[in-house]
């Protein structure tokens, strides 16, 4: 049995081979109609969700399967106090896999070390984000034909943005690969990011401020939201929120076959007037996001087609 806590939990090649699945899914839909006939996957989403678990939901309906789970922790007995471990081995008698989203890191490690079914990271708080980087990996390798010789430019929160932090441990594995760190200073890359994921495999980067002053190198910029959750702080969060927005304006110094990429949910940090620009994909991103929900579910269940 295997789990997915963390993009570094499969191999370059299993993640090609994942990715290869999920384009056979894209291009054969009906072909994968009953794979998953008679199979439960449990939502257990402790943190507000609308994209990831319904990417789930949705993966695990087009695959023949069932869904139950709780969207949010007051609705569990979380609230009464049920701890993770506890919690999962309940579940693991109901569901056959089981998508975790937890506002606190390592939460589904732990889930996985007590479960008997597979346990899929859905987000644990500002650490990983597994399955939005699949999401991202597919999307890049479908649009550019590759995911080496890429030069991406990460902007907004660097340092809560587990999404960031997720996608530059997948991407250092590929070759030729480089960073351009847009954030302001109180949101900069995590240090041990920086130096044991970028500096440790000799990875290119460099850290600015202004979003204008890299767009002219980019083949890839990815954009988030300043995460307003993240902060204990609200004035330092009204100070920074507005720090980056993306306009057809700032767009005329980026490449004509640039992609720009977001995780969602957008705030104000892309214009909703680029949203017609070929080169915006955060849509077709989220599309993606189910071809590959659906091939991770079935390489956890190891059930081939």
């Amino acid at each position: 049995m295997r789990h997915l806590l963390s993009p570094l939990d499969f191999s370059v090649e299993e993640l090609d081979s994942l990715l290869d699945l999920a384009s056979d899914i894209e291009k054969n839909p009906d072909k994968y109609k009953h794979a998953c006939d008679g199979k439960k996957l449990a939502t257990l989403f402790y943190e507000p969700s609308t994209r990831t678990r319904l990417s789930f939901e949705s993966a695990m309906l087009s695959l023949g399967g069932n869904v139950l789970g709780f969207a949010d922790a007051g609705s569990s007995s979380a609230q009464k106090g049920e701890s993770v471990s506890d919690t999962i081995r309940i579940i693991s008698c109901y569901a056959d896999i089981c998508a975790m989203r937890h506002p606190k890191e390592g939460a589904p490690l732990v889930a996985a070390s007590h479960s008997s079914i597979p346990v899929i990271n859905a987000g644990d708080g500002g650490h990983q984000h597994p399955t939005q980087t699949l999401t991202d990996l597919m999307t890049i390798r479908s649009l550019k034909g590759r995911l080496d010789n890429l030069t991406i430019g990460l902007c907004g929160d660097l340092k809560f943005g587990r999404t960031v932090h997720s996608l530059i441990n997948a991407l250092v594995r590929y070759p030729n690969i480089s960073f351009v760190l847009i954030s302001p200073k109180e949101l900069r890359l995590p240090d041990y990011i920086r130096q044991d994921v970028l500096e440790a495999n000799n990875v290119p980067y460099k850290e600015v401020e202004e979003l204008e002053d890299s767009m002219t190198n980019l083949d890839i910029l990815y954009m988030t939201r300043v995460q307003r959750e993240r902060f204990f702080n609200e004035d330092e969060y009204v100070r920074l929120k507005d720090r980056y927005i993306l306009t057809p304006e700032k767009l005329e110094y980026a490449h004509k076959d640039m992609l720009i990429l977001h995780p969602l949910p957008r705030v104000n940090e892309i214009s909703v007037a680029v949203d017609n620009d070929p080169r915006a994909v955060y849509f077709k991103q989220v599309q993606y996001g189910v071809y590959v929900r659906m091939a991770l579910i079935l390489t956890l269940l190891n059930i081939n087609i």
